[in-house]
């Protein structure tokens, strides 16, 4: 409403379960709506009415039985919500005729009523409800502008307040639940309406009606305490599903960033970014809540995060996306050979793109080829649904697959292509070449028969469904133990292999899951040793007659091309150098002369980026577990970088040896609360000068977290010492557990 309303109406409501402070957290339906009217003007107030609300399922907790003091019965002769609301416009608008007033604004005791109740609940029984319930004035606030030095605001209660300006307490007849609040709300607009406060109600909140489409640069600050991760979504909510299960909240421009899998498809999670933190932590408050027949758990996420789903910085994505309010659809499976005419006459004259050509945004990867799929701008809701029905319709000789999209989602799909690292990408003359090695610098060879091999995978397995698979067995995984094989076009080949502990362990897990079922496949499990695994990950091919080797006839497996680059042997093993476990590489520092820099390459997707246009039959390692995934914890993250020393000669012409890294050391957290984040992580281990990529929270197979972290320390000494000083000190009142991991 405008801020020049001149009529209050003091509203209150209470739910068939929790109230208070906890008003709407369990999602239990309005039974009681209270409400009185204040001239701003004549200082004179209305009629008190009161209304019971009809739920459909009429069962009350005993805790709102004896706030209310109501019963089943009487609430079974009431009204159901949307007759009382109709009841409460005629009431209203006939008492303001009568008034002679021409506008009103809802005035509560906290947003909860009208933002985790009323809003919710309308979304749910698809009620369409009044423009008055979509502006309303928190009376805690415009106390507070009264009277400053009353308290924080989130501190303040009606009881304290009235207190606080010596209003008495009502009569025990009075206190009636919602008559009572109703009449002190009423008595507190009155008086800081008088004289000394003639205050003036200015302190408007909206409610937003939709959520607002839009771009998100990686540069763009985010406040970790605005942003929510979201999680057991259906996969085929959109963002406006999410908005709607978010309902009463305002969510940010651009605010719903949908999480997608390896595989580029949505995985159940979404970040969503809030215009503060007040409507962040309401949010929290909807924690397994329902979306349909499904509960949707709520966390606090980070601005980072946000960042890493939904930010951009392609100028491309940004032109596209700067259209505002525009429904986006993407397409996939689109012939490579596709052009902007075949998708518009596709799409037909029902369903026009946004400016033609200009509404249509191909994926390509950084080379420029086409990846079959493309974004789509319409700019109705009309437009969009009549494309969807083209879903799987034929385009050439292929069927193309519909979906709603968002601006995030445009954003996370661009980012993962164009972040595909090329070989022309790699440093030129003016640094040492990687040589190329019969197996990852990271893979020691050995006959030991302590790997086994999977085959027959679905191809759209990752690594969540192998650990899921092993089940028992994933504890005794080697850290970096899996290890996906793909084809020639980068999509899994249906191999895999797992690097155990033992041979003994190989031979167990062989006997136990062979042909046990993943998805709708039975898998094969055959025992192997690391050599031989080695030969398929770099291109041979394993079968029961034994080993055949890669195509490249050169024990190193080194094309032409590098012959004149030296040896594995010739090179120190600085130039294999590969980071702390787990740690996120970090920029390298200038190095101290006389020594080379050590440049560092964190691959984007698959190691095997590097080792490309070499003839191989299998041309990418997957990344794989940074731990021992066990059953309490398991986090995929990119394997480590590669280093490469940059030749500078010394005044006499040699090439200086190059600078041997520090040694890091891990520190295992044990005990942390499930809310805890890397910013209390840091706070807790304040003094020890710790960066928050160094920080790895732990998720257990649910996507939960654990309750555990690893925490990596520049030196073993620093994390001794933090172990000392640190171990059973309370974070967020629990104590945390200490233990420095060795190798």
């Amino acid at each position: 409403m405008a801020s020049h309303s001149d009529t209050l109406v003091v509203f209150f409501g209470a739910t068939a379960g929790a109230n208070g402070g906890k008003l709407g957290s369990d999602e239990r339906e309005i039974i009681l709506l209270v409400w009185q009217i204040v001239d701003l003007h004549e200082k004179k107030v209305g009629k008190l009415q009161r209304r019971l609300v009809k739920p459909d399922s009429l069962e009350l907790t005993d805790q709102s039985k004896e706030e209310t003091g109501l019963s089943v019965d009487e609430l079974y002769k009431a009204e159901p919500l949307d007759k009382v609301l109709q009841q409460f416009q005629q009431s209203v608008s006939a008492e303001l005729k009568a008034l002679g007033r021409s506008s009103y604004t809802l005035c509560v005791d906290g947003p909860l009523i009208i933002r985790q109740a009323l809003h919710p609940e309308a979304s749910r029984k698809n009620l369409v409800l009044p423009e008055c319930f979509y502006s309303f004035v928190d009376v805690r606030k415009e106390f507070h502008k009264c009277c400053p030095n009353a308290g924080q605001v989130q501190d303040l209660t009606l009881p304290y307040i009235l207190e606080y300006v010596c209003i008495p307490e009502l009569p025990l007849s009075e206190q009636v639940m919602g008559l009572k609040e109703v009449r002190c709300m009423v008595q507190l607009c009155l008086h800081i309406l008088a004289e000394p406060y003639n205050h003036k109600f200015s302190c408007f909140e909206a409610v937003k009606y939709k959520l607002e489409s839009g771009a998100c640069s990686k540069t763009e600050p985010v406040d970790s305490e605005t942003v929510i991760r979201a999680r057991g979504l259906p996969w085929q909510s959109s963002d406006q599903d999410i908005a709607r299960f978010f309902k009463g909240l305002n969510i940010a421009k651009g605010g719903v960033a949908l999480c997608l899998n390896a595989q580029g498809r949505r995985n159940g999670e979404a970040l969503v970014r809030f215009i503060n933190q007040e409507h962040r932590d309401l949010a929290l408050e909807r924690h397994k809540h329902h979306m349909g027949s499904r509960y949707i758990e709520v966390y606090k996420a980070t601005g980072e995060e946000f960042l890493k789903i939904a930010g951009g910085t392609s100028n491309e994505v940004a032109q596209f996306l700067s259209k505002e309010n525009q429904v986006i659809i993407r397409m996939r499976g689109l012939p490579f050979t596709a052009s902007p005419q075949d998708v518009l006459t596709f799409l037909g004259a029902d369903s026009p793109a946004t400016d033609a050509s200009d509404g249509l945004l191909f994926v390509k990867y950084p080379d420029g080829r086409p990846t079959g799929d493309a974004f789509v701008l319409f700019s109705c809701e009309e437009y969009a649904l009549n494309a969807l029905k083209k879903h799987k319709q034929i385009l050439g000789k292929r069927y193309i697959e519909l979906f709603r999209s968002t601006a995030a989602e445009v954003q996370q799909v661009l980012n993962r292509y164009m972040s595909t690292p090329l070989i022309s990408t790699l440093p030129s003359s003016s640094m040492v070449p990687m040589p190329v090695l019969a197996t990852p610098p990271y893979l020691a060879t050995g006959s030991t028969r302590d790997c086994v091999r999977l085959r027959g995978l679905p191809y759209t397995s990752a690594i969540e469904d192998i650990l899921e698979f092993m089940g028992e067995h994933t504890i005794d995984i080697k850290p970096h133990g899996v290890h996906m094989v793909l084809n020639q076009q980068g999509r899994p080949s249906g191999d895999a292999f797992i690097q155990m502990r033992s041979a003994d362990r190989a031979f167990m897990v062989a006997q136990k899951c062979h042909k046990k079922m993943m998805k709708d496949r039975y898998v094969e499990v055959f025992q192997c040793s690391t050599e031989e695994m080695s030969f398929v990950l770099m291109g041979g091919t394993l079968n029961r007659s034994g080993l055949s080797p890669p195509p490249c006839k050169l024990p190193c497996l080194a094309p032409p091309a590098y012959a004149a680059f030296p040896s594995p042997a010739m090179l120190s093993e600085a130039a294999l150098y590969q980071p702390p476990l787990l740690a996120t590489p970090r920029t390298p520092q200038p190095p101290l002369s006389p020594h080379p820099t050590l440049a560092y390459y964190p691959p984007q997707h698959h190691p095997a980026q590097l080792y490309m246009n070499m003839n191989m039959n299998y041309t990418a390692y997957y990344p794989s577990p940074p731990v021992s995934p066990s059953t309490m914890s398991y986090f995929a993250s990119p394997p480590g970088s590669v280093a490469l020393a940059a030749q500078q000669p010394h005044a006499q012409g040699h090439i200086a040896s190059p600078m041997m890294p520090q040694h890091s050391a891990l520190v295992r957290m044990q005990g942390l609360p499930y809310n805890a984040g890397v910013k209390d992580i840091l706070s807790f281990f304040q003094g020890f000068q710790l960066q928050p990529d160094a920080i790895l929270l732990l998720y257990n197979f649910s996507g939960q977290r654990s309750g555990e972290a690893l925490i990596t320390f520049p030196s073993e000494e620093s994390a001794r010492r933090a172990v000392s000083e640190r171990a059973n000190h309370p974070l967020s009142g629990l104590p945390v557990r200490l233990l420095v991991c060795c190798d």
